[in-house]
């Protein structure tokens, strides 16, 4: 046991029935040596052994969800998801089965990085993080789901405006209008919603669409006077004569009645 633990040089886990002559908790432990030593590669396959040499043991659940964690912890994204949802098909009821969901989320969410990737990545981790929301409400890891979902919302968010932004410079007007209306209109609770109405300012204004001009900069100014965008709005709206107010029967409209009033039919 020492020296399995020790990983002395006269032990080789990896040598063809090398382990038969070790029960599941000296394996395990093993397994755990390993991930302490940062070799998560080689921890997995101790976990991966576990399953093969008792498969139906109270060990082999338990590493099945190591080795859906030591996968992640290795950056094998598709292997870990693909541990974490055998755990929860085999064991949907077990107390980790709410830590395997959440693996399988984070497995998603860990690859998001720089706005300009495809996004597909994040709509997954945004199904994956409700689905811990909504089946695990009342554990630490819905509570940390709800942290990360908000932060992939507004990551996506994010990219349309990044899009708009690109329209914009080039005065494709309509476009970037499309896009800054996408925010406005689906990401209303995330950090880009008063850019993306300054924006709309901005390329209404260009357009010559003052009506929509002046709601959106009503809008803006109800709900973040104290930001920038409200500041350089106002300025915009006030150098042509306008104040932002509403005015009109368009989609703004609507959406001044909702945030403004709270008149939701």
């Amino acid at each position: 046991m020492l020296c399995l633990l020790a990983g002395c040089n006269s032990f080789d886990g990896r040598a063809i029935n090398e382990l038969d002559a070790f029960t599941a908790r000296q394996i395990f432990e093993r397994g755990e040596f390993e991930l302490e030593r940062d070799r998560a590669e080689d921890a997995v396959f101790y976990f991966g052994e576990i399953e093969r040499l008792y498969p139906y043991s109270e060990w082999a659940k338990r590493a099945l969800i190591m080795q859906a964690f030591a996968y992640h912890r290795d950056v094998d994204y598709p292997n870990s998801r693909a541990a974490a949802q055998r755990y929860i098909d085999f064991y949907p009821v077990d107390k980790d089965a709410a830590y395997a969901q959440y693996l399988l989320a984070l497995s998603y969410y860990d690859q998001i990085d720089e706005i300009g990737r495809d996004q597909g990545l994040t709509f997954q981790a945004l199904q994956a993080l409700r689905v811990v929301i909504e089946r695990y409400p009342n554990t630490e890891y819905a509570r940390s789901s709800v942290l990360k979902f908000d932060l992939a919302f507004d990551h996506l968010a994010a990219k349309e405006m990044e899009i708009g932004r690109y329209y914009l410079k080039r005065d494709h007007f309509a476009a970037s209008i499309n896009r800054f209306r996408i925010v406005v209109q689906d990401f209303q609770t995330t950090s880009q919603t008063p850019e993306a109405l300054h924006r709309l300012v901005e390329s209404y204004l260009s357009l010559g669409l003052v009506e929509e001009a002046q709601t959106a900069g009503a809008i803006l100014g109800y709900n973040y006077q104290s930001t920038e965008w409200y500041g350089e709005s106002f300025a915009l709206l006030t150098s042509q004569g306008l104040e932002p107010v509403l005015i009109g029967d368009n989609w703004l409209s609507a959406i001044y009645r909702q945030m403004v009033r709270g008149e939701w039919l």
